[in-house]
């Protein structure tokens, strides 16, 4: 079979929180496939560095240095992606933090930051990108939820909250923009190997309970979403829009 369908030559693609992590492997594996990669992130420097290692690589990359919670940073940067040429085919909200403590105990500034940094942040610079794909007539938009979009777990209430927020935006996304050409879809990633999970990987009960949970019977590695993402991220996902798929061992298939 052709891997045409597959092919992003051609393509721009704003990954947010590039600079490591999951971004960084989902930005890897589009530059693999062709595109020309956008890293973000909100320290400069590491920015810097990871665009380095992408151009050393053989790969076309820029950077976009911003805080994914700073409004009029993101309205900044693409005012200046107008100026200089660059139209965002691909947009890949990825950027996200967690905080782990029983519910009670969260401050309204700490639920706040997580939702700002989980949710609205994917609103906002999905909005960005739309106002630019809508007269393009094309566009894809990849949001990264979380097995949290479906199933809560106790100390985790604001990402929960801001993940299931993911799966319902990306579909409130779909409605409105589909007839634009521009899809939009989410990946949902099961525990992954990154270092937002380091205190669960260093626990050996949750490390126990997982196993047995997990048909896989293992942790995912960031570079297994890759897949997925290329999928929604080329001509192969055209008559996709608004849906969820799970990159998790089977998690959410086992009982």
């Amino acid at each position: 079979m052709s891997t045409a369908l597959f092919d992003l030559s051609g393509r721009t693609a704003l990954v947010t929180g590039s600079s490591r992590g999951l971004g960084r492997a989902i930005a890897e594996g589009m530059a693999k496939a062709g595109a020309r990669l956008i890293i973000n992130g909100v320290d400069p420097a590491r920015v810097e560095t990871a665009v380095a290692e992408f151009r050393a690589a053989g790969h076309k990359a820029d950077g976009a240095a911003f805080d994914v919670t700073d409004e009029a940073a993101i309205v900044a940067t693409f005012e200046r992606f107008d100026r200089e040429g660059i139209a965002v085919d691909i947009l890949v909200n990825n950027a996200g933090i967690q905080r782990r403590k029983p519910l009670v105990e969260f401050t309204t500034d700490e639920w706040r930051k997580v939702i700002e940094t989980n949710l609205t942040s994917a609103f906002v610079i999905g909005r960005e990108a739309a106002k630019r794909m809508i007269p393009r007539k094309r566009g894809k938009i990849v949001n990264i939820g979380s097995l949290g979009s479906e199933l809560a777990r106790p100390t985790i209430a604001p990402y929960t909250a801001a993940k299931g927020g993911i799966r319902n935006l990306t579909r409130s996304m779909a409605v409105e923009w589909a007839q634009s050409g521009i899809q939009a879809n989410a990946i949902g990633p099961g525990y992954m190997l990154t270092d937002m999970n380091e205190a669960l990987m260093s626990n050996p009960d949750f490390n126990n309970w997982l196993m047995s949970r997990i048909p896989s019977k293992r942790w995912g590695k960031p570079d297994e979403l890759v897949g997925a993402a290329i999928f929604l991220a080329s001509e192969a996902s055209n008559y996709v829009n608004g849906q969820i798929i799970y990159v998790d061992g089977g998690m959410l298939a086992a009982m």
